[in-house]
């Protein structure tokens, strides 16, 4: 490769750099030296020209960097990857979501050496008609009641002010996440009012800006609302509101790829640990292992390819704890279990001519019913996630719109009236990647598998807080320790402990 205007002589001393004009000359062959000084030759007839162009193409081929093993030709940037894995990785993130992008992007952003690592993205939905990221309602705010949560969201909303900073692509267009920065406002009853000024002095220990709002100012800034049995709210002022989570995805992948990522569809369905190395290999009592191999089986295919790989994140979301049952892992190092089932969340757009206008904030009623405008048309989209004996199937992702018509109109009439004569829309339905021991993400080492990350768990909040998370990771594996944000508590510490680190934010 050329730097600098200088090339090196294979074997030898370096040699000046070529021109245009030397690559017509006459006895031209970088492959065996410089170029020999002659007499210029300027083609004449179409076969010289003809003879001179192949020349400069195998000059410039002779220039190209040494094909690894196994590549198997030149590819064009730009060009659709090999649909196989690579025989072996430095890192395997196991999941294709904007958690497992980011966490890739982050490695390759940090790492001390340029292409020095060999990170590999495994998605088994490469439609992504299923991926959570995509089917979600796309808010970030800056309203949690856990320090950790609350710095994630702050980190992320600086990331996202300036994405192209981070994703930007050189000659490639700007990135437009379409933020929408009319923030959240919290609805408290009387039986939670005290819960949420606590959370509020939470959060503006950790400087976000938060107002708190009476009734009676509710009623001043949003005349459209019913404040019938609202005690108090809270309003985000800055860093708030929601954007496009496809073009957060697109950009991570975009930015990721281009600094070296390798991405193949496919489904990570086992393992080979070193605890097969072991002898005997029946009734040890395993207290930690490896992680040797993944093996990545090929999409409609009995076919696996193993990837020998050094590190393996669990970024599989909603099946980050199904991924943990996979074969190959032996029970006792399956402990404690990874606590994260697929959770089916609907959401439901409608039109109402009359409703609230351009200053309507991502609303969260009383009674956990949230919406949000879509666009500036009088389009609206929400929904409100069940009680616990209410949860619906997630084996699909087909919707009930009795749901809607039964459980959340009513309530999102009540509290804005014009929502009385809107006409419903279109609707699909998502996954919560749940984590039913506490509603907050897992992050960090398994305490089992000694080269196993995990970052999962975030239970609906898990776009907002991917920018964060995802660096945490990456230097957890770079440097071995936290240095941007402290998420020490997320870890699988309070898993095997049994105490809950609850999120009272949870919508």
């Amino acid at each position: 490769m050329l730097r600098g205007g200088s090339a090196l002589r294979r074997g030898g001393a370096p040699c000046r750099a070529l021109s245009t004009g030397d690559m017509f000359r006459e006895g031209t062959g970088v492959s065996q030296g410089c170029p020999q000084t002659h007499h210029i030759h300027t083609p004449r007839t179409p076969s010289e020209l003809g003879l001179s162009l192949r020349r400069l193409g195998r000059t410039l081929q002779a220039q190209l960097p040494a094909l690894e093993p196994g590549t198997g030709g030149w590819v064009p940037p730009g060009a659709p990857q090999d649909p196989r894995p690579p025989e072996e990785a430095d890192v395997v993130v196991v999941g294709g979501g904007v958690v497992g992008w980011s966490v890739a992007y982050w490695l390759k952003a940090l790492e001390a050496r340029r292409h020095g690592m060999r990170v590999l993205v495994v998605e088994r939905d490469p439609t992504y008609s299923r991926a959570s990221t995509v089917l979600s309602a796309g808010g970030i705010r800056q309203q949690f009641s856990l320090p950790e949560n609350i710095r994630m969201s702050r980190f992320s909303a600086s990331f996202l002010r300036n994405i192209n900073e981070h994703l930007g692509v050189p000659n490639e267009p700007p990135v437009d996440i379409q933020f929408q920065p009319s923030g959240y406002l919290f609805l408290a009853s009387p039986q939670d009012a005290d819960g949420l000024e606590a959370t509020v002095k939470v959060q503006r220990e950790e400087g976000v800006q938060v107002t708190l709002l009476s009734p009676t100012q509710l009623k001043e800034k949003f005349p459209w609302i019913d404040t019938e049995d609202v005690a108090v709210a809270s309003y985000g002022l800055e860093d708030e509101g929601w954007f496009d989570p496809w073009t957060l995805l697109t950009a991570l992948r975009r930015k990721a790829t281009s600094l070296g990522v390798l991405s193949c569809a496919g489904e990570v369905r086992g393992f080979v640990t070193s605890a097969e190395d072991l002898m005997p290999p029946q009734g040890l009592d395993l207290l930690s292992a490896r992680i040797k191999h993944v093996h990545v089986y090929m999409q409609d295919s009995l076919e696996y390819q193993p990837v020998t790989c050094a590190i393996v994140v669990n970024a599989a979301g909603a099946w980050a704890g199904e991924l943990l049952e996979a074969a190959g892992l032996p029970e006792a190092l399956r402990q404690p279990p990874l606590p994260i089932q697929p959770r089916k969340r609907y959401i439901f757009s409608w039109h109402c001519h009359d409703g609230p206008g351009l200053s309507c904030p991502f609303l969260i009623d009383t009674t956990g019913a949230y919406f949000r405008r879509e666009g500036i048309a009088g389009n609206y989209l929400g929904g409100m996630s069940p009680p616990e004996e209410e949860e619906p199937d997630p084996s699909d992702l087909s919707v009930d719109h009795s749901y809607f018509q039964d459980q959340v109109w009513p309530r999102l009439a009540r509290r804005v009236p014009a929502f009385s004569s809107l006409r419903p829309g279109s609707s699909w339905a998502g996954y919560y990647d749940h984590n039913s021991f506490d509603c907050n993400g897992v992050v960090g080492p398994h305490p089992r598998l000694e080269n196993l990350l995990v970052a999962a768990g975030f239970s609906g909040h898990g776009l907002q807080h991917a920018p964060a998370a995802g660096r945490a990771v990456a230097e957890l594996v770079l440097k071995g320790r936290y240095e941007t944000l402290d998420l020490s508590r997320l870890g699988w510490r309070r898993l095997v402990q049994g105490e809950p680190l609850v999120e009272g934010g949870v919508v």
